[in-house]
């Protein structure tokens, strides 16, 4: 471990979770996100030279993305889900992809944050490790609002596990102002697996719309089970849903726009779907 004016450089995961137990420390991975505002003074934990945290894995049942894995780390495995890859592509530019980690945009708690929407599609969960505890959640339940975190004092995001099924049939979209260098003004992202004529499995995310990503399992469950007659049958019920449920909060880009394009791009995945 090296001690610099203004923080740690640790080479193991021990050695990062000792010093956040004993020392006020920010987390920098890439500091894409943390150097746009953050304070002078701030000490910062630098990640950087723990390979641990680079790692890029799979087991039976989930692809293993450490948290300091870079968006073109995840972009180049052959291990990363083609649905992820699509996002990293889109991600600003290559500088940025060059330093920018999977764990700094989940940790910056943003509801515009091009991987996370993908996170929250496909119900990937998270490991959270401190000196005493490892935890692993669900992405979706680590943001409780708008920067704000289930993240403990001592807590430091380890790795992602994408779950392997239902990746292969997905939608993506990304509308901003250009095509990779700008933050999301909108994003969906959307997986549908059927089996012998019947939906087993649909999950979809909206990004950049209310201060969390919006997604609803209990109304994508309203098609589960379903073959696509019936969830063509079921059809208005379901937009109908979601245009209850999507309440878009104030940003540069009018809330009435982004409305129409949540439901628009939800319409064009179903009908991609033959629903």
């Amino acid at each position: 471990m090296v001690k610099l004016n203004n923080g740690y450089v640790p080479e193991t995961i021990d050695e990062a979770l000792a010093i956040m137990k004993e020392q006020e420390v920010k987390p920098y991975g890439g500091g894409t996100d943390l150097m746009i505002d953050e304070k002078r003074d701030s000490t910062y934990l630098f990640l950087h030279k723990v390979s641990e945290l680079k790692m890029i894995t799979e087991d039976s049942d989930y692809i293993r993305i450490g948290a300091e894995a870079t968006f073109t780390d995840i972009e180049e495995s052959d291990i990363t889900p083609q649905i992820l890859k699509d996002a990293m592509s889109h991600l600003a530019g290559p500088a940025i992809r060059n330093f920018g980690t999977i764990g700094g945009n989940i940790g910056n708690g943003s509801a515009k944050a091009d991987s996370v929407l993908i996170l929250f599609a496909t119900d990937s969960l998270m490991v959270l490790r401190s000196t005493d505890s490892e935890r692993t959640i669900y992405v979706k339940d680590f943001y409780k609002g708008r920067k704000q975190l289930d993240l403990e004092k001592g807590e430091l995001i380890t790795e992602v596990l994408i779950p392997k099924k239902y990746l292969n049939n997905y939608y993506y979209k990304k509308i901003g102002a250009r095509d990779a260098l700008a933050i999301s003004r909108m994003g969906f992202a959307a997986l549908l697996y059927e089996e012998n004529g019947i939906i087993k499995h649909i999950a979809t995310a909206f990004g950049a719309v209310e201060p969390i990503i919006i997604r609803r399992p209990e109304i994508d469950a309203m098609l589960i089970g379903k073959t696509i007659a019936e969830a063509k049958a079921l059809k208005n019920d379901y937009l109908k849903a979601y245009d209850d449920a999507i309440n878009p909060s104030a940003g540069r880009v009018s809330k009435e726009y982004r409305k129409n394009v949540c439901m628009n791009l939800l319409k064009d995945f179903l009908k991609e779907n033959g629903i």
